[in-house]
């Protein structure tokens, strides 16, 4: 082809991207110029799109820390930069409040705002796709009668080609169906109606599922766990994964009504959920999320074996550093320290949660109620990549029934 034919192909894409961006620009300013929507809905209506928002989480992802409720601005880290929470308050310049029902629908189900640009998938719509319409407009509803707050949206620090969302069009083909494979078995009607709250509202997935390269939520592994999303991994919640590390059907209901079990104490984003979520869920839905995530037939809870013999460096580093507040055993105070002798960082076969919290620390923890834990200090700058590596060996080897070492390398590729 000639330089000429050349020029021509390049002057028509520029062609075309321009009228793709002009397009763009003018399906934006005609939403905005749409009418401010005055909802009526009576106070049960409200009422109820206030339990169900809040079984949603909707907060915990629109709601900045000390910002205004369902404002925005809070901070979503993924492997493609941040994305920010957006103001879903009905205000009509940076809100929803020209959104109608039908238009809050369609974004919480199919990832595309009332201007047509598509949303990133760290709004859960591939996991809001199975919500049903009642529950969708009840919402809408409640998020409706909220006060409006005029709060700009803030930008997003999106790595490119991510930042192309356009492209979002191909993800949502390739990833964005609703089909769920169940992370357990049962029919009751707890277990029915778990899976409802565990894989749509609560959308548990995005967090604890493991994701393939573009982001994708891997539907053949179902809430088996991720190391990608935060500092911390979520851990796997399947039935396997829970009763390997000593969960039982009471200790499940009391962790997500308070935050606070033997075998753990909620922290990072999971403290989150649990404020502002699983501890304002009426106590049958509590119940029926931990019958589906353990299954109509639980299986019974692992104790684990101790291994490790009270000698050692990572005894002595335990002994040094630990003992003064988790006691000479691990037994833990409460309201200072949690008891390492079930908890569930130390059970885990992954020791990444583990590996972190010592080296980070941990600050203080306000649990719903009035349950509380003082900070944990880290000692990262007190112990090289060898000592680390040899006290969570003996934690886990002592406490965990982990037979296998944490090796330095690990430790080494964990460090801020």
């Amino acid at each position: 082809m000639t330089r000429v034919g050349w020029k021509r192909i390049l002057a028509w894409l520029a062609l075309v991207v321009l009228v793709v961006l002009l397009i763009g620009w003018i399906s934006r300013w005609m939403s905005n110029r749409g009418p401010v929507q005055k909802v009526k809905a009576t106070p049960a209506q409200i009422e109820r799109g206030h339990y169900l928002a809040d079984a949603a989480d909707c907060a915990g992802c629109h709601t900045a820390h000390d910002g205004a409720p369902l404002a925005g601005g809070f901070p979503l880290h993924s492997p493609f930069g941040t994305i920010h929470g957006t103001n879903i308050t009905p205000d009509g310049e940076h809100g929803i409040g020209r959104y109608t029902a039908d238009d809050f629908f369609h974004a919480l189900t199919r990832g595309e705002a009332r201007d047509g640009h598509q949303l990133y998938p760290a709004m859960p719509y591939v996991s809001y796709r199975t919500i049903t319409r009642a529950d969708s407009d009840a919402i809408y509803a409640f998020v409706m009668s909220q006060p409006p707050v005029n709060v700009p949206n803030r930008k997003n620090g999106v790595h490119f080609p991510a930042n192309i969302r356009t492209a979002l069009h191909g993800w949502n083909l390739l990833f964005a169906h609703p089909e769920v494979r169940s992370a357990s078995q049962g029919s009751s009607a707890d277990w029915k109606r778990g899976h409802y709250l565990v894989e749509t509202l609560g959308h548990c997935g995005e967090c604890h599922s493991p994701r393939g390269a573009l982001g994708q939520i891997d539907r053949d592994r179902p809430l088996s766990g991720s190391a990608k999303l935060g500092r911390f991994a979520a851990p796997d919640i399947t039935p396997q994964g829970l009763a390997a590390r000593g969960w039982d059907s009471a200790s499940l209901q009391q962790y997500l009504a308070t935050g606070v079990s033997a075998q753990a104490v909620a922290s990072d984003e999971m403290l989150r959920v649990v404020t502002l979520s699983t501890s304002r869920l009426r106590r049958e839905d509590v119940r029926a999320i931990a019958v589906y995530l353990l299954g109509d037939a639980p299986l019974p809870a692992k104790v684990a074996a101790t291994t490790a013999t009270a000698a050692g460096p990572g005894h002595k580093h335990y002994l040094d550093l630990c003992s003064g507040c988790h006691g000479r055993d691990g037994e833990g105070v409460p309201n200072v320290a949690v008891s390492l002798q079930r908890n569930t960082a130390v059970h885990d076969s992954n020791p990444h949660n583990l590996i972190v919290a010592i080296l980070d620390g941990l600050p203080e923890h306000d649990f719903p109620g009035i349950a509380r834990m003082q900070d944990m200090p880290g000692f990262g700058d007190d112990l090289d990549d060898g000592q680390v590596a040899a006290l969570a060996t003996w934690l886990r080897q002592r406490h965990g029934g982990q037979a296998t070492a944490v090796d330095a390398a690990t430790v080494a590729e964990l460090r801020k």
